[in-house]
């Protein structure tokens, strides 16, 4: 085994196993935000579409996956998670110590990503979906020999695409119930705050806009406030007014409980998806 080297953060070159949407907003994340310019990044894929989209901003695409290691020093490996143990196996023989290995498959665990590439320098990371628009929730966890050095140098790459916390790997399925699942559970919210609207007589283009953009704003105000949720419900539920009548309504529904069990249920399908 190659012992880890610290990485240069200003000459690194970075390199994706995988070219789906998810590579591609981080990619376009990292040249946006000027941490890598393009020419710095590749990756490899068979299909010309994805290799047009890479290549449309700059990206190096090379024919095969082992060009794309050689060419790297720092290696995300993007596929689908039943597609990662044939390809880590493949690439094995160049996926040395003196690259840091990155993996964001859902449910592959650390262990196995290190036993199956024969380097401990491994890092997984948790993002979501809003990776598309810039406002991921991203989780990272260091493996064996991955430095402090290392994990700061994932916060600035997937800090690109949104914020980024830090968690043991043993979290993770709670992880995935939560940030991992919750963008589906807030959908299903906007739709149905959309539908309430409709309901009330609103047209159907405008109450979208008020639901997306009322979530958009509450959420922004948590985040930016620093005040507890349940505060701010407070602040805005002003005595035997038309918002503690909503509440009541939600709290005889069991929102709070339903919400609560959605993201349980998430975690433990999680766990059973990673013991397969």
């Amino acid at each position: 085994m190659v012992s880890s080297v610290a990485i240069p953060s200003d000459t690194f070159k970075l390199g994706f196993i995988g070219a789906g949407k998810l590579a591609e907003n981080i990619a376009r994340g990292v040249v946006k935000s000027g941490i890598l310019p393009a020419s710095r990044i590749s990756t490899a894929h068979r299909s010309s579409d994805r290799r047009d989209v890479f290549s449309s901003f700059g990206v190096k695409v090379f024919e095969h996956n082992h060009q794309v290691v050689e060419h790297s020093d720092v290696i995300i490996f993007s596929v689908k998670p039943q597609m990662v143990k044939e390809v880590v196996l493949q690439l094995k023989p160049s996926l040395t110590g003196d690259k840091l290995l990155v993996s964001i498959a859902a449910g592959i665990k650390l262990c196995d990503l290190q036993e199956w590439s024969g380097n401990t320098r491994f890092i997984r990371v948790m993002p979501n979906t809003p990776s598309a628009v810039g406002q991921a929730a991203s989780v990272i966890s260091l493996g064996g020999t991955a430095t402090e050095e290392d994990g700061l140098l994932m916060d600035s790459l997937f800090g690109a695409i949104g914020k980024t916390w830090r968690a043991n790997e043993k979290m993770f399925d709670a992880v995935t119930g939560l940030s991992g699942s919750g963008p589906a559970y807030i959908f299903l919210a906007i739709e149905a705050l959309a539908d309430g609207g409709v309901a009330a007589g609103l047209p159907r283009d405008l109450a979208a806009g008020l639901a997306a953009q009322t979530v958009l704003g509450a959420a922004a105000m948590v985040v930016n406030t620093g005040k507890h949720p349940g505060q701010l419900k407070d602040d805005v539920a002003s005595p035997g007014g038309t918002t503690i009548a909503a509440i009541h309504e939600l709290e005889k529904g069991g929102f709070r409980g339903t919400l609560m069990n959605a993201v349980v249920a998430a975690a433990n399908r999680s766990k059973e998806l990673s013991k397969n």
